[in-house]
Order: C-alpha cells, then structure tokens, then sequence
C-alpha cells in the first residue's frame, strides 16, 4: 500500500479511510455514543483554544524529548490503545506496532488486540505499554498482566470508564458484527452476568461485576510495573488516583464512545493539573488531530499525548506506512508550532503560550 498523494494532514486520512472501509467497519471505528455530541465537542475545544506566539527567539536548538515512567522518548505522541486494529488492515496491531517503532512512538496494545500479545512484542522493537480491561476473574486478568510482563511491555494501562458498552447507535443502526476471523484474540470468552427476575439489567447484571478502587489497589500489589488508569475526567477521580500511588492519568472520555455530553479532556486538564500540581504524569486524548492540538495540552499541563482513531483512518488507507506518516505528520507540526511560537523545548510550553482574554 502507498500514501495517496493528497494527504496532506490527518483529516485526510480520515476522509481516505472512509472510502476504503465497509460501511459496518466504518461505523464501529468513526461512531460514537448515543448523539455523537462528545466526540464531535472532543475536536472543537481544541479550535476554540487560541495560540500566542513569541518572535525573535532563537530556537535552532529545539527539540521534542521527553522522559515519560523510565523511556527517554523522542516526542511526546504515543498510539492509543485501539481495539480490533485487523478492522482497518490484515496486519493490524502488527503494522501499528512496526509504524511506532519506525517513528519512535510508544505503543500501546489493548486487550481487545486483534494480534497476540507476544505477536505484538515480537512487532514492537521501541517502548510499549499494556491496556487491561478486568475481565470475569482475577486469574483472568493476571493472567493478561503476566503475558505482558513476560513479553516486555513496561507498564499497564488500565481502562476504567467502560465497564459496559456505551450507547453506540450508529453500529447499531448499521448491523455491525465482527467479521469472521478477527477476535479478542487474548482473552477468554467473557460471561455477560445475568440479573434475576425484578433486577437490573445494568446494576445488578452488566455492572456487577464492574472494578472499583479496591480492584486497582490490588492489582497494584500484584505487579511490579508502573501502573496508569485510563479515562479520568472529574478532577476528583485524578486525586483518588494520585492518592492510591498510581504511575500516571490518562485523562480520557474514551473518544466519545462511552457517555455522551461529557467534557472534553483539554477542558478539564487544566483543574485535573492543578490538582495534581506535578506529582505523576498526565497524558491527555480524544480529539487530537493536529499539532497544534498537542502544543495546546502540553500548554495546559499534560506531559504527553495519544492517537487512537486516526491509527486506523491511517491503517485503512496505507498499512503501517500510513501509521508511521500519521506520527510523523503530528511530529513535524508540533516541532513548527513550537518554532513559529518561541518554545525550544516541551518545558517551554506553558499558559503563557494560550490567548487568554480576561
């Protein structure tokens, strides 16, 4: 597969994947939750932030490193973990994989890989993370944990704003199943726990075996790896997490897939680091798509960012090509911005980057 040569930036990827996906495929990967509102708002509230640029300033030795949890990295961009990446591409998490490593990105694998776990690793030459959804048990999810542990990944990213599906009205509307042969190629088939007659479908059912702060404590204790949450929006959840010992934040509202009409997270960045005044890092998603965009949440206190749908629009028009160009795209508009801006380095972005009018 070659880059169509009127890509330009990542919105064209998105209008390129489009053409080429089913429209079943199309709706799992670009739909949202219920009305779409959250994801929609993801995009605009980076828009609506306005940058204030310095002149005169001699950036000629600038860069974009970083130290994130132990990794000396290039860039501050990390692939989201994105679920049944086989979707967009036969190669999948493989060629994700190989792309982040081609362009010196951390990568991180979901637990709903399409791809094997040690497959992946074999792929992943550069950093890489794991992302845990608890499953039916506790051996279960060890389990999980041990294969990464044991495959090099060097951290566990754990997601905890959906323990049930959101309201994803556009699959629905489109039909849309799994094709044959791409699966949660890791994980057991997982039990959907029952309600009796006169209880909850949700409460008593879907969400009974849901994982509290109890269960993050203990799977702290059972592994020796940094450990971050995934999809922290309230400010009060980031300090229980800072409190609990946690490695790190990934400030997230799932890419508006789980609950419409929440915030978005660069519109809650700005408490959730005052909050944590520093003490672990924040990394921020849902709704990145430019350069600028990363500028802005570093601005606004995140040490780092992650792509999610923009790896399969990339996926779906070029492979693992169009994965590495998607990086390197993001790289090379954060490196102009901060040029165009004054800001030699990632610690030169600060609030006083930002148009804010009294």
């Amino acid at each position: 597969m070659s880059i169509p040569p009127d890509i330009a930036c990542l919105k064209d990827y998105e209008r390129h994947a489009q053409q080429a996906l089913p429209p079943q495929a199309w709706a799992y990967i670009y739909g949202a939750s219920a009305d779409e509102h959250t994801a929609r708002g993801n995009e605009q509230a980076y828009a609506e932030l306005k940058i204030l640029n310095r002149t005169l300033v001699d950036v000629s030795a600038g860069h974009t490193r970083l130290d994130l949890l132990g990794h000396s990295l290039q860039h501050p961009i990390l692939l989201a973990p994105v679920a049944y990446q086989k979707l967009a591409h036969p190669d999948g998490e493989l060629a994700s994989a190989a792309a982040a490593s081609a362009q010196d990105a951390l990568f991180v694998l979901s637990t709903l890989s399409s791809s094997t776990i040690e497959d992946v690793a074999r792929s992943a030459a550069g950093p890489k993370w794991f992302q845990l959804y608890f499953q039916n048990s506790a051996e279960q999810t060890l389990q999980l944990v041990r294969r990464a542990e044991q495959s090099g990944f060097s951290a566990i990213v754990v997601t905890v704003d959906a323990p049930i599906n959101g309201l994803r009205n556009r699959e629905q509307r489109s039909g849309f199943r799994l094709p044959d042969g791409i699966s949660a190629v890791n994980c057991p088939s997982k039990e959907i726990p029952q309600s009796n007659a006169g209880e909850s479908h949700v409460f008593q059912g879907l969400m009974s075996r849901a994982p509290t702060w109890k269960d993050i404590e203990w799977l702290k204790s059972q592994t020796r790896l940094p450990l971050l949450v995934k999809g922290i929006i309230n400010p009060a959840d980031a300090i229980m997490a800072a409190e609990t010992g946690l490695d790190g934040i990934v400030i997230s509202n799932h890419g508006g897939r789980t609950l419409d009409t929440l915030p978005s997270p660069i519109e809650v960045l700005p408490l959730i680091s005052k909050h944590i005044n520093g003490e672990i890092p924040l990394i921020v998603d849902s709704g990145i798509r430019r350069g600028t965009d990363i500028f802005k949440a570093l601005a606004l206190g995140a040490d780092a960012v992650m792509i999610g749908r923009p790896i399969m629009y990339a996926l779906a028009t070029a492979g693992a090509l169009g994965v590495a160009h998607t990086i390197r795209l993001l790289r090379d508009e954060l490196e102009l911005t901060m040029a165009l801006c004054g800001c030699e380095t990632l610690s030169d972005i600060t609030t006083e980057c930002l148009w804010q009018p009294a």
